[in-house]
């Protein structure tokens, strides 16, 4: 009788690094959509100049560190961090903006700390950080969601195109005829002027429950979630910590007084905390890893970034909240270890 005999390994993992990331990419994809639909095709140009910088940033540092290359641009975690930061940026900015931002997540946040699986914080995060605090102007010019329905320029796929690579508008038309501050920045403007949030929710900017577009946008989001928890790819103490203290602070606050403070429907379907929540807070290499811990990291960063929102210096401080709670996550795995089975 003859065996065939083969190479090891002999038992082939149900998930890897690059099932996981794919998975992740698949679940942005009803988000992408409704995102394209609000927003136009500049996301689409971002995530293309976004992954190009991930992918020769990536090259780069593994060449540098002696490391296999093609199998670290392959695994897909590079162009996650990518795909991540073009969702958290304005989708009309000029090409530096994505690169500077994939860049600083790759070389600084992920590959000086020892590369996939060592990094301290979120890559995703840190660049988006460093793109808010060294070019805010560029970060708060935000299209206004199906922009021609309310009364403003839009830009062609081609305008947007040229724009992107060199900064350049039709003749006749400036930044400020396409692009307005986003609603969370308008609330925190409105109220800074003595201004209710009813009066500044008169505005067509804003939406039902959320902001106009962002909260459908968010609803998507949710379907992308839920399809990573139903593959195992991320748990559920996270996400579920994150909205649960999101909502408990706002709801508090809101039935205080609900002149000054924002719904808690508002502030779950408004900004980054759907996103945030189930793709940015669930990253393993950054977060807590035993469950206690998880719930603790997660309702820490819904609290902060509530915070943030109200009472910080900027409109969404989810990004901040992720990278202070990320900063605690040594202390949190080791004080809630599980106990060893058989010891007291």
């Amino acid at each position: 009788m003859q065996f065939t005999i083969t190479k090891a390994p002999y038992v082939k993992p149900i998930t890897s690094i690059p099932i996981v990331m794919r998975h992740v990419l698949y679940a942005l994809i009803p988000a992408l959509a409704a995102y394209i639909w609000f927003f136009g095709f500049g996301i689409c140009i971002n995530i293309l100049i976004a992954c190009i910088a991930a992918v020769v940033s990536e090259a780069f540092m593994l060449y540098l560190r002696k490391q296999p290359i093609t199998q670290g641009i392959t695994d897909g975690s590079a162009l996650v961090t990518a795909v991540l930061i073009a969702f958290s940026i304005p989708p009309l900015v000029p090409w530096w903006i994505p690169v500077i931002g994939t860049f600083s997540a790759i070389i600084l946040a992920k590959h000086l700390y020892g590369g996939i699986g060592a990094n301290v914080f979120n890559p995703a995060m840190v660049g988006y950080a460093i793109l808010l605090l060294s070019f805010p102007v560029e970060m708060t010019h935000w299209a206004p969601p199906l922009a021609e329905e309310l009364g403003y320029e839009v830009l062609g796929f081609w305008s947007t195109i040229i724009y992107a690579l060199s900064s350049s508008l039709p003749i006749d038309t400036n930044i400020d005829a396409i692009t307005q501050a986003t609603p969370l920045d308008m609330i925190k403007s409105g109220i800074k002027n003595n201004s209710t949030i009813t009066e500044i929710r008169m505005d067509p900017l804003f939406g039902k429950l959320g902001s106009f577009g962002w909260e459908w946008i968010s609803i998507y989001t949710i379907f992308g979630g839920l399809y990573l928890l139903y593959k195992g790819i991320i748990n559920w103490h996270i996400p579920v910590s994150v909205l649960t203290s999101m909502m408990i602070f706002s709801a508090l606050f809101y039935a205080i007084d609900s002149d000054q403070y924002l719904s808690p429907g508002f502030h779950l379907l408004s900004g980054s905390t759907i996103i945030g929540a189930f793709f940015i807070a669930t990253d393993p290499t950054s977060a807590a890893t035993s469950n206690k811990g998880r719930l603790i990291y997660g309702f820490g960063i819904g609290s902060l970034a509530y915070a943030i929102r109200t009472w910080g210096g900027f409109p969404d401080g989810f990004a901040f909240a992720v990278l202070l709670m990320n900063s605690s996550v040594p202390l949190l795995d080791r004080y809630t270890r599980p106990r060893i089975y058989g010891k007291s």
